[in-house]
Parts: C-alpha cells; structure tokens; sequence
C-alpha cells in the first residue's frame, strides 16, 4: 500500500535539473474519437518552453489526497497472465520505443473513456533511481533499486475564450485568434505503483482530478484493474442514505446530517506519541457499532437507526467498508465551527457592552452629587441615556437649528420608556 511520502518523493524530482523523464509519446483525439495526430520524441531535448508545460502535467499526477484523488488499483489475478497487468509490464519494457504498444494503450483509452470533445493522452516513461536512506531517513549516495515507471494523463483540449487582442501584424486592437488549448489531466494513471519506496507490479496507482466520479467502467474496461471508490463517493452515499431516512423526522436533514458527522469524527479512536503529539487514526473503518453510536447521540429514532444500518450495507454490498474519515465532509465541518465561533464572539461583545452599560449606571448611582428627589436621578447630570448595547453606535451629535443635539435614530418597530413612561414615536 503506498503513502503520501511515497509520492512526495516521486514528485519532488519533477524539476528541471532533477528530471530523468527519458520519453514522450501523445496521442490527439478529437470529439468523434478520431485520432488527428500522434507523436514520440526524447524527453530531454524538447524546448524549455514545452519542457516545462509537459512536466507540469507529469506532475499533476502526484497531486492530490490519497484515497480521494489518489487510488491504488490492484490488477485480478488472472490478469497476470495475458491481461492488461501483463500488457503494461511489456509496455514499460518496451521503454514507450514500441508504437504497436503504444498504439493498443491509445485505442483502448479511447474505447472506454466517456468524455465530450477533445482530448490528448500523453504517456512518459521514466527510471528513478532509489538512492538508500537511513533508519533515520538520512538518504544516501548508493542505489537501492531502479524503479522504471510510465506515467499516462488525458488532458481536455479546449477552444480559449473569445475576446479581444492587439493585432501586430495591423497594429490594432480586435478579435484575438482563437486556439485549442491544453489543459491539465482529468485522470490519469502510474505504473507500477510506487510503495514502501519499492515497486508494486501488481497495481497500478490511478489519478482523478474530480473524485466525485472516478470512471468505473473505464478503470476496469479500460485498464483492467479492480474498480475503487473514492472517500467522495463514499460519502456521498452514506449521506444520501441518512437523508433520505431522516427526512420524515427533521426539519433540517442537512443539520442533523451534520450533527451525525461530527459524532463520527469524534468516534475516531486517537493515539499519542512519546512527545505528546495526537494524531487520529484515519483508516479506522465505519462499523456497525460505530455507526448506531453516532445516531444515537443525535437522537435519531431506534427504527431509524436500523433502517440506516441495513441501507448502508446494501449500499456498499460489494465494496470495501469506508473509512469513517472518508464520510465525514471536514470543510463543512470547519465551516460551522467558524460561524459558531463568530457568534460566540458576538454574544461575548454585547454581554460586556451590556457590563459596561450596567457599570457606568452603577458609578453614577455611588457618585457624591445629590439625586433628585422627585426623578431620582443625579443632579450631577441633565441627561442620562440608557439604551441597548446594539443601539450605542447609532448615536449620534448633531447641530439643529443651531443647537446641539443628541440623536437616536428609532425604527417603527421599536419601544421607548422615557421617564417610566412608555411610548412609540
């Protein structure tokens, strides 16, 4: 199983002085999956400007979360012996010099990849040379094995937007020509697998710039590796399975939808390291136990709660169980926590706005200068104003008719008791 490590330290080579991409082989599909034009060339001698656009697309491959963007597919035992897993060994060995092959891999791509418009798929070969490195994870000048490797990305080619440009040629301002444009990857795959810094021959490492649809039938059709769901759609369907069954007892399924997922990120068992550092465990997997705990604690009936359960399973009946990491939306979750902060931060504002209020009155009412018998209010002052802690910034000073004056600005809706007298303006 690779890690987040391993393919950081695949990608930090991606630079222009670590780069030992060897070649480059492209494929250009247009929208009736047509092949327009095909290409092979040396890595190294292409021009820095093309240099550069090629590699930031190699190393999109490598972005991403684990799990999310980033999937290790295992190829079917049966695969081994003539199937795709057995195709991409002698593609790899072929070091992309063979066209046949390569051919194959772009015919099949087109086959089963469901995409509107244009495309361009873009295969590199590549060996990394995996220097030793320490218990201590010093690295060291001696190998500890070569890993040659191919890349493939299928990039959309888009028409650029219309606007306007300055034409040298007329000098002048008009329509700017309009070109197909490159972008970066949509999917896009690794093989073999960089794991425990070594390679996995038996799996390929799948990359999917929206996790929201991985592409099923093209990983399996296409490459001939078991389909995997990402930690999107796995969440995805877990909350589309609690919504639909609490709808009929909440008002706000989204809130209570939330409400379960912050039990769950809570249910997440943590460790502590000899330095006291915490960290969670995210391949914690959502139980059955785990699952009835977080209901639970939002109050969803008992009927419910079984109801969830058995839809869940059904739901992933011939999947893997999804971490409970993997269900829980953290943004949203972020979300809340700030606007709860906020309104936190706004009740602690009025609460002492509303103390000083009380404070400044309390001061007047121990002051030395005499009250009013009949007001009871200090002789010390001719005016005492006592508002709302929100109504405080809306006063003002103000000359009319050639006097000073104070004004409070006051809504229809609003009540004043002037004196002990009650009144609406």
């Amino acid at each position: 199983m690779f890690e987040k490590k391993d393919i950081l330290e695949l990608k930090r080579r991606f630079k222009k002085d670590e780069c030992t991409i060897m070649r480059l082989c492209g494929c250009y599909v247009n929208s009736e999956r047509t092949k327009v034009t095909q290409f092979s060339e040396s890595f190294l001698n292409l021009e820095d400007d093309e240099f550069y656009k090629y590699l930031d697309i190699a190393k999109k491959l490598f972005s991403g979360t684990v799990g999310n963007n980033l999937l290790e597919l295992p190829f079917p035992l049966e695969s081994e012996e003539g199937g795709m897993q057995q195709f991409f060994m002698g593609l790899r060995e072929s070091e992309l010099k063979n066209d046949d092959l390569c051919d194959r891999l772009y015919d099949n791509i087109i086959e089963h990849y469901d995409h509107v418009g244009n495309y361009l798929i873009l295969l590199f070969f590549d060996i990394y040379d995996v220097p030793l490195k320490t218990s201590d994870n010093i690295r060291l000048d001696d190998s500890e094995e070569m890993f040659p490797y191919i890349l493939c990305a299928i990039c959309p080619v888009n028409l650029s937007k219309a606007g306007l440009g300055y034409l040298e040629s007329d000098n002048r301002i008009g329509a700017r020509i309009r070109d197909w444009i490159v972008e970066m990857p949509e999917v896009g795959f690794m093989f073999p697998t960089f794991a425990q810094r070594s390679a996995d021959i038996h799996s390929l490492t799948y990359y999917l710039k929206d996790p929201k649809d991985s592409h099923r039938t093209f990983i399996e059709e296409a490459l001939g590796a078991g389909a995997k769901a990402t930690a999107t759609e796995q969440r995805i369907k877990v909350c589309r399975v609690i919504k639909q069954a609490v709808a009929s007892v909440s008002e706000d399924s989204d809130e209570l939808l939330l409400g379960i997922q912050e039990s769950l990120r809570d249910l997440i068992p943590v460790s502590v390291d000899e330095y006291g550092d915490e960290s969670r465990d995210d391949s914690a997997l959502l139980t059955d136990d785990v699952l009835m705990e977080a209901l639970m604690e939002n109050n969803v009936p008992g009927s419910l709660c079984d109801e969830i359960k058995d839809n869940i399973e059904k739901a992933f009946k011939d999947e893997e169980t999804p971490a409970i990491s993997a269900v829980i939306d953290e943004k949203k979750l972020k979300a809340v926590e700030r606007e709860r902060q906020v309104e936190e931060l706004s009740d602690q504002k009025n609460e002492l706005e509303q103390e000083l209020v009380n404070k400044t009155f309390e001061a007047v009412a121990k002051a030395d200068a005499p009250l009013d018998t009949e007001s009871g209010f200090s002789q010390a002052y001719d005016v005492i104003l006592r508002v709302k802690p929100q109504k405080v910034p809306q006063i003002k000073a103000q000359m009319v008719d050639g006097r000073r004056c104070v004004v409070i600005p006051v809504t229809e809706d609003e009540y004043i008791n002037l004196n002990g007298v009650n009144t609406r303006l």
